[in-house]
């Protein structure tokens, strides 16, 4: 798996998916915050499976 999920993006996707998870916990939203497992994975990860699937990257180029 090449990663194709840049820093900002990380960042963004690991935060989004913590504060889902923590209003999940809290009851504060319904189930669907338990959802944000999935962004928080692929930001820890750096890989997104429909980025890979559609060709989009939002890593920077090495060189």
């Amino acid at each position: 798996m090449t990663p194709n999920v840049g820093g900002i993006d990380r960042s963004l996707r690991i935060l989004i998916g913590l504060v889902l998870i923590a209003l999940a916990a809290t009851g504060t939203v319904g189930w669907w915050g338990w959802l944000g497992v999935v962004p928080l994975l692929t930001g820890v990860v750096g890989w997104c499976p429909p980025y890979a699937l559609f060709g989009i990257s939002t890593c920077k180029t090495r060189g």
